[in-house]
């Protein structure tokens, strides 16, 4: 059988720090204490039907009804939904809807909309923008803006990808296979589990999986961008946000306002390069952690970075063998432990909670583990999920990344990955769902050059392990215009993380029209 990796992990680490507002608050207090009512925009406002495509005028030519709607900062927001064209090739060929939230400027006087993806692919902008505005873009910005989130294709509160009930995905992400990991028996297993979940997301989806891709994703943006009336799109994209910003500018060039892609993707990679890299990225936070976990006082590891490090990979393997019994009656194995791992590697502010959980786990209790792997996947302390990012996020990459992949390129990643992240490695490959997607593949892997596109900043953290470093660099090289701003640290993504050398960059640029210096290094 044909194994693959996981295609990409990406979830900005934004989105990690919504779900914790909205599931996990345990974790971050992200609300926004005393805010107070701002004037707020009119109920409609004129769309821009410049160059809209022909037959698709309806769509671009409608006028939102706005609804007033609350925030979780309990100020007054407003709310909208959008019809989209299904597929963007047939302006008849059905539509859906697209939820969308505008957080009025605090000013009162907007400098224009600014538009925020918080990556996945699957996550919703829509709950980022109501969660916490002011964490998404930062209160300057706040100030300056109509902050605008929408759930893309596929998500959340838009017409949505829809697989299975609560139960049933906790089974799908739980459950432990019976043979050994890596026989014939393990795979024929979770070979099986794949098609039960495809088979939900056919019944259940409508005919709209071949749709959710990442190119129509951005021409719904450029949609967004003129029933606001704005003749020129800006936009603030994180993680996976960065390719569908990206992506828009390679179709949209010439509409392209002010742009932040931070923690980029490289489009120009493979799924397998995804993988590979990410696995590597993920093996150098997890010593940087241990290195930090090394030199505290609660640390249940000892020596240095590289005994630790195995005696990690000795429990992985211990809970591979013998799962830990959690009191809700799942079982944490090591699949559901590297989850856990990988979520709390996102941000630095969220290793205190890996220490936790890796010393419950020594002692045999997985309380904690499941907690960070629930706050990954979006699974509420009730057993239900807060969206459904987790059956968003196969859509996509089944549908944007192509398998072109020979055996030997597979072999040759297997043994980078066994290489370079030994400790993850073991955890890091599973049957691909993809081989059993209803749909081929229509995405393309190629270099983005937007050639004629205004300046747009990506911004890229040294040992950011989802997005890893060198992809910002190599995207921002591909971009014509393309400007690299780069933080020296911990982390997922870079803007509003505490470094003012990067938000002072950015916040210059979306309210002045300022460029960062190409290359400005913040330390």
């Amino acid at each position: 059988m044909n194994r693959t990796r996981r295609l990409s992990t990406v979830v900005a680490g934004l989105v990690v720090a919504t779900l914790a507002v909205s599931g996990c608050g345990v974790l971050w207090d992200l609300k926004t204490e005393g805010a107070q009512p701002v004037p707020r925009p009119g109920n409609s406002s004129s769309p821009n039907l410049e160059g809209v495509p022909a037959g698709f005028e309806r769509y671009y030519g409608q006028r939102l009804d706005w609804s007033e709607c609350k925030g979780a900062d309990g100020g007054a927001y407003d709310c909208t939904t959008v019809s989209a064209p299904l597929d963007w090739s047939d302006p008849e060929g059905g539509e859906i809807e697209l939820a969308v939230i505008r957080r009025a400027a605090d000013d009162g006087a907007a400098l224009g909309s600014l538009l925020t993806n918080p990556g996945g692919p699957g996550s919703s902008g829509y709950d980022l923008i109501a969660d916490s505005a002011s964490f998404a873009v930062g209160d300057e910005l706040a100030k300056k803006y109509d902050v605008i989130g929408f759930d893309p294709r596929g998500v959340g509160r838009s017409t949505a990808v829809t697989c299975f009930d609560a139960r049933d995905m906790d089974a799908y992400l739980f459950d432990i296979p019976a043979d050994p990991r890596g026989s014939d028996g393990w795979e024929d297993e979770l070979t099986a589990r794949n098609k039960e979940f495809v088979d939900a997301c056919v019944k259940g989806s409508d005919g709209i999986l071949p749709f959710i891709t990442t190119d129509n994703a951005a021409r719904d943006l450029d949609l967004l961008r003129g029933v606001l009336g704005d003749a020129k799109l800006n936009y603030l994209g994180y993680s996976y946000g960065t390719f569908l910003g990206a992506t828009y500018a390679k179709l949209f060039p010439e509409r392209v306002g002010r742009l932040v892609l931070d923690g980029a993707i490289d489009p120009s990679i493979s799924g397998l390069d995804v993988g590979t890299t990410q696995a590597v990225g993920f093996e150098s936070a997890l010593r940087a952690y241990m290195a930090d976990c090394l030199e505290g006082r609660d640390c249940p590891f000892r020596g240095t970075v590289d005994e630790a490090m195995a005696d990690l990979g000795t429990l992985l393997a211990s809970v591979d063998r013998t799962p830990l019994q959690n009191s809700d009656g799942r079982r944490l194995g090591a699949d559901s432990l590297m989850t856990a791992i990988i979520a709390a590697l996102y941000s630095q502010e969220s290793w205190t909670y890996l220490t936790m959980a890796l010393d419950q786990a020594l002692s045999g209790d997985p309380q904690t583990a499941f907690l960070l792997a629930d706050f990954y996947y979006g699974r509420n302390a009730d057993g239900t999920y807060s969206d459904n990012s987790a059956e968003a996020f196969r859509a996509y990459n089944c549908m944007d990344y192509p398998v072109d992949t020979s055996q030997a390129d597979q072999d040759a990643a297997d043994a980078l990955v066994k290489e370079k992240a030994p400790t993850i490695a073991p955890y890091w490959q599973g049957v691909d769902v993809c081989e059993q997607w209803p749909a081929p593949p229509t995405g393309v892997r190629e270099r983005i050059t937007a050639e004629g596109a205004e300046p747009i900043v990506v911004i890229g953290t040294t040992n950011d392990p989802a997005t890893p470093y060198e992809w910002s660099v190599s995207l921002a090289e591909q971009l014509s215009s393309g400007v690299l701003v780069t933080r020296v640290g911990e982390g997922h993504t870079g803007f509003n993380k505490g470094n003012d050398c990067v938000d002072d960059a950015v916040v210059d640029y979306f309210v002045t029209g300022t460029v960062p210096a190409d290359g400005l290094r913040c330390e």
